[in-house]
Order: structure tokens, then C-alpha cells, then sequence
């Protein structure tokens, strides 16, 4: 994930502060120095870094913190704050027309994602209630149009295409459209280049004087560090940007462009782009980005998350048949599924306070889940329904059948033994009100546990 060398560091200077109690100035400094150095090998530009750093130390310095029995958290507190700010401090969202349809334009260089995060964006407008239609306006690159329509189906909001007509004319022919059939947001997906050029430039203004667009919204990688910070200020320069889709945050990027993109060009990060999948676009929230670089975890997103993808009926079911002990392989088969809905183990497990370093040694490998979603598969509908039936025998036909070991077969057997024990004993006096806790507020189990 973006950011674990940063917190990483982070950590270790505040771990001094710590075992020092009282600080001096010369402390202070000195911590500071070893931030600003973290943050430069986190790729953040060099004068935000500088900046940043002066503003916490003169922070620190002028509260008089260093006389406080707490100085070391009034410390992490300020650069918290700091950080908060560094990244635009509130959450900033798209603007709405006074009319319908609201316009949103894409735009990016080749290769940045455009199209796919215009249908990421749609579904998440979608998932509010809203009724979004997507415009094909890159008519240059080969089945950009086909590319669109195939995301669109994916997340069932329909395209507006035609053809290799100029994309202004396109822009005006597609709000006529969402007008006369009630999509109250419009999202151009526009052409791109492989670098910024005048003909780029053009194209995008002409658009922009054809329809009325209401946010600009610039989709660039977050792998490529300081680059999309130079990427977003050219296209801020020439069309006057709204703000910043940052893709590939989930990656190995060390996420400096999210610290130097609000500070170096005054635009803010809107959303960010966390996995591959057409769900896997959140709200970027500055605070909360600033408490998971700290290593705090992000409580409120992982609730979000929780609400937005678990299926609390099935939980309860699922809970309930735990505590008449009925739970089978279908259900366990269910909970992962709900899980795999709402992102990779190792995005979650860094929302959860503290989780994040207990498990830093431990691989978080996504694969487990289709490992034991391809035992549990490969299981007759009897056996899921009664796991008790399975032999040795049919434990070696499930093993062939996933393209796992017998021994992998028996870890799931023993370990869905283990926990159905468990939650039998949890079913005491005051057992059944934690159980239902527990699912409805977790979606059940965590994968993770099934170490293959």
C-alpha cells in the first residue's frame, strides 16, 4: 500500500519522542529533520517538504510543547493537523449544476485511466441515487468507444457514442440527450495523449466552450510520484482543473504526489482510485488519509465501507444459524464473498488501528480467498450443506477437483471445526448479543485466518 515506508518512518521518529518524555528544541529539530527526510524518500516535493516541516516545528516550538508531560502525542497531534491541511483539509466534493445535467469532464494523458475511472465514477454517482449517462469522446484511440461501452454495461449506466463525430459536437449532442431523458450528470470521457500538446489543449477547451461543464476533473497515476504533480499543474495552467483523481494508491507507489498535489498546484484530490475493480473508487478525506499515514488506521472508511457493501440480512442469517449451530460451508462460502465485496484484506486490515503493525510481518495474500472459495466449490451440495459427511476420500476428489492439496482441504475442515466450537461457546449468557455483533458489524470471518 501507498505510504507503509512513510508510516513506517514516521513511527520510528515519533517512538522517540516517546522514550524522551520532555522535549527540548534542539529535540524537536532534530525529529523534524528525520520527518522531512521521510517524506522526501516518500517522493514529496522538496519545498512542500520543507515547508511542512518549518510549519510543525515552529508549531511545536512557539505552544510551548516541550513543557507539556504530553509532548511527544502534542506533537503527533500537530503534524496530524499538518498533514490534514497539507492535503486541502476538507474533503472536497463535486459542484452541482443549477440545472440538470451536471457535466463532469474527464481528462489525462494516454494511459492514465480515463475511461475506466469515468465508469468508476458513474457507479459510485449511481450508488447515491443518482442517474449518470458516459459520452465517448475519444474518438482517436482504437475501441476507446468499445472500451467504454463494455465498462458502462459493467456498471449498468448506458453511453452516448457517435462515432468519430468532433468531440465538442458530441459534448452538445449528448447533454441534448440527457435533458430529453432525465441523467442528471453527464461524464465526457475525452481523448488523451502520450504527453501534454497544443492540439490536446485545444480539443479540451473547445469542449469545455460547446457545454457548460461544471467540474474538470484530471485523472493521473500515482505511480508515476513527482510526474503527476507536473502533469496536474500543466493541465491546471492551460484549462483551470476542479480537482484530481489519483489512481493506483493501492500499489507500491510511495504516494508523495498525494502530499505535494494540493500544495503545488491548489487543486484537491476528489477521489482516489484503490484497486482495479469498477467499486474500488473512494472520496478522498484528507483527515483520514492523515491518521492512516500516522499509522492510526481510518475507522470511518472502513465503517463506510462496511455499510456500503455487506448485506446486513444475510449477516444476521448467517449469525443466527451460527447460534443454532446450522452454520455450513455455504455460509462460510457467503462470508468471504462479502468480504472479497469490499476491497483486499491488506487495504482493510490498514484502515484498522494498530492492526496494520501487528500484522506487518504476516503476507495478507487476497489469494487465500479464492483458495478456499475454490475448495468450498468443488463440494457436492450435500457436503456444503453437511460438512460432517466429508471423508477422506471425498476430501481428496474436493483437493483435485480445487487444484489444492489434501492437507490444504483438511487446514479449511479443521479450521471451520474450530470456529463453529467457538461460536458455540459464544453462545452463552450474553454470548448471542456479541454474536451478532461481531457479524453484523464485521461480515463474519476473516479470511486471513485460513492461512494457505
Amino acid at each position: 500500500m501507498a505510504f507503509d515506508n512513510l508510516t513506517d518512518k514516521l513511527a520510528s521518529v515519533f517512538k522517540k519522542l516517546k522514550n524522551r518524555g520532555k522535549l527540548s528544541e534542539s529535540d524537536v529539530k532534530e525529529a523534524m529533520r528525520e520527518v522531512r527526510l521521510a517524506l522526501l524518500e516518500a517522493d514529496v516535493n522538496y519545498k512542500v517538504a520543507k515547508d511542512f516541516t518549518n510549519r510543525v516545528a515552529e508549531k511545536c516550538i512557539g505552544q510551548n510543547v516541550m513543557e507539556s508531560l504530553t509532548a511527544p502525542q502534542m506533537v503527533i497531534k500537530i503534524v496530524r493537523e499538518e498533514l490534514t491541511a497539507l492535503m486541502g483539509g476538507d474533503q472536497a466534493r463535486l459542484k452541482t449544476a443549477p440545472k440538470i445535467p451536471t457535466i463532469i469532464m474527464m481528462c489525462g494523458l494516454q494511459g492514465s485511466g480515463k475511461t475506466t475511472h469515468s465508469a468508476k465514477l458513474a457507479r459510485l454517482l449511481k450508488s447515491k441515487g443518482s442517474r449518470p449517462l458516459l459520452v465517448a469522446c475519444d474518438i482517436y484511440r482504437p475501441a476507446a468507444i468499445e472500451q467504454l461501452k463494455v465498462v458502462g454495461s459493467q456498471v449498468d449506466v448506458p453511453v452516448f457514442e457517435m462515432g468519430t463525430e468532433k468531440p465538442e459536437k458530441i459534448a452538445v449532442e449528448a447533454v441534448k440527450h440527457a435533458r430529453d431523458h432525465g441523467y442528471d450528470y453527464v461524464i465526457l470521457d475525452t481523448a488523451g495523449r502520450l504527453h501534454i500538446d497544443e492540439e490536446l489543449m485545444a480539443e479540451l477547451k473547445r469542449i469545455t466552450e460547446a457545454v457548460d461543464v461544471t467540474d474538470i476533473l484530471l485523472v493521473v497515476d500515482a505511480m508515476v510520484g513527482q510526474d503527476a504533480v507536473n502533469i496536474a499543474k500543466a493541465f491546471n495552467e492551460i484549462l483551470e482543473i476542479d480537482g484530481v483523481i489519483l489512481t493506483k494508491l493501492d500499489g507500491d507507489t510511495r504516494g508523495g504526489a498525494a502530499l505535494s498535489l494540493r500544495a503545488v498546484t491548489g487543486k484537491p484530490i476528489m477521489f482516489t482510485g484503490v484497486g482495479e475493480k469498477l467499486d474500488q473508487l473512494d472520496e478522498f478525506h484528507p483527515d483520514r488519509m492523515a491518521t492512516r499515514i500516522l499509522g492510526m488506521g481510518d475507522v470511518l472508511s472502513f465503517i463506510e465501507r462496511v455499510e456500503n457493501e455487506l448485506d446486513e440480512k444475510k449477516a444476521e442469517e448467517a449469525a443466527k444459524r451460527l447460534q443454532e449451530n446450522k452454520f455450513d460451508m455455504n455460509d462460510l462460502l457467503d462470508q468471504f464473498r462479502q468480504i472479497k465485496k469490499m476491497g483486499s484484506l491488506k487495504s482493510l486490515v490498514s484502515m484498522i488501528p494498530g492492526m496494520d503493525r501487528k500484522l506487518k510481518d504476516v503476507d495478507i495474500d487476497d489469494r487465500q480467498m479464492l483458495r478456499v472459495e475454490a475448495i468450498i466449490t468443488s463440494m457436492t451440495k450435500k457436503e456444503r450443506a453437511h460438512p460432517d459427511i466429508i471423508n477422506a476420500s471425498c476430501r481428496r476428489r474436493i483437493a483435485a477437483g480445487s487444484g489444492m492439496k489434501v492437507e490444504d482441504v483438511n487446514r479449511l475442515m479443521k479450521q471451520y471445526e474450530q470456529m463453529k466450537k467457538m461460536f458455540k461457546q459464544m453462545n452463552t449468557r450474553g454470548g448471542k448479543k456479541k454474536l451478532m455483533r461481531s457479524f453484523g458489524n464485521m461480515g463474519g470471518m476473516n479470511p486471513g485466518n485460513f492461512g494457505f
